[in-house]
């Protein structure tokens, strides 16, 4: 059986988000983290359709005045009544893969980071947009506790991730190693798996998700969050990441170019003080375009430059994400992307090329 998991780059139909509501996490700033999001579905409406799961029928007419205000097309924009618990549509949506020709996408169990918070609406939502039709590939349910954050591909049979998240025992007890990779072949196709056993930001709640620390932007190319500050509690264990993958080879044996992602200044929370996780790895590919998280710092600019360099072709596109990290996580962790033969109803004709 041929099978692959599709790279970030591959043609999208869409673009899934899980829109927040007053009863969650968000409360206090919900009004801030709503200006972001739809700055990003703006953004991302130019190139191709934005899926937004809503909690209930009044949020989706309120959206949908709101996105016709701001000039976002009808065609580009599906608002889907599904409740969620949280807004990290990038652990609780599905994962697109090629099986014998055809989409499929996998939904994973969703535990809410090895149970630390609510999940199981999270968990059943993948299964409610199917049940109205939305995904025009069909949707098949896995009991390995995986998100989609935790792993990277570069589309050729190659995932990266970490140690840190899928060997912790609050995930999958049952499986070592050897039983990860066999599920993550078995699921994915993936032939190879390259393990990080350093890197962590503070602030984040999701065991070290590989989304927060290096990404395929290319089947020949990692970027990687690099940290220059030797004062800096990251500095050793950023160091140790950044020399294993330095000793990480491309199937055919060569090494990978490496592009350092720069470092912002520390961010913390204004209420009590707590370090955020800012990072710029967490950007999105889309059709034509990346989306880059920025943290109104000095190196927002150097981290846009770099990206530039990685995706020649592509429009950069900064969102002001200081709102999103006061939740631990940043742009990518608010996404996932629909590959291109999934989402029902969808026109390839102006959605452009990847």
């Amino acid at each position: 059986m041929a099978l692959r998991l599709f790279p970030e780059w591959h043609p999208q139909d869409a673009v899934q988000l899980t829109w927040p509501h007053a009863e969650g996490d968000w409360a206090p700033t919900l009004p801030c983290i709503e200006a972001t999001l739809e700055a990003m579905v703006v953004a991302i409406a130019r190139y191709q359709t934005v899926l937004i799961a809503v909690s209930d029928a009044a949020t989706r007419q309120r959206l949908a005045q709101s996105f016709a205000c701001l000039g976002v097309a009808d065609e580009r924009l599906r608002l889907v009544v599904a409740a969620g618990d949280d807004t990290w549509a990038r652990d609780h949506g599905p994962i697109g893969v090629e099986q014998d020709g055809q989409v499929v996408l996998r939904d994973f169990t969703f535990t809410g980071w090895g149970g630390k918070f609510a999940a199981e609406r999270d968990n059943r939502l993948s299964q409610r947009l199917a049940e109205q039709g939305v995904f025009a590939a069909p949707l098949d349910t896995r009991a390995l506790v995986l998100e989609g954050g935790a792993i990277d591909s570069d589309g050729q049979g190659t995932l990266l991730t970490t140690e840190a998240c899928l060997l912790n025992p609050n995930r999958n007890p049952h499986l070592d190693r050897h039983g990860v990779e066999a599920e993550l072949a078995a699921a994915l196709g993936a032939s190879r798996v390259l393990w990080l056993a350093n890197g962590h930001l503070e602030g984040d709640d999701t065991d070290s998700h590989i989304d927060t620390l290096a990404r395929f932007c290319d089947p020949q190319t990692i970027a990687y969050v690099h940290c220059d500050d030797e004062h800096d509690a990251h500095y050793p264990a950023l160091a140790a990441m950044r020399a294993e993958l330095e000793a990480l080879r491309q199937a055919d044996g060569s090494p990978y170019r490496l592009v350092p992602l720069p470092w912002p200044r520390p961010c913390f929370d204004p209420d009590d003080g707590h370090r955020l996780p800012a990072t710029y790895a967490n950007f999105l590919i889309i059709n034509n375009a990346v989306l880059v998280p920025t943290y109104a710092d000095a190196a927002d600019a150097r981290a846009l430059t770099a990206l530039a360099g990685a995706f020649p072709g592509r429009d950069i596109i900064p969102i002001d994400c200081r709102q999103v990290i006061r939740q631990h996580g940043s742009l990518h962790c608010l996404t996932m992307q629909l590959p291109r033969g999934s989402l029902a109803g969808a026109s390839h004709s102006a959605e452009g090329t990847p």
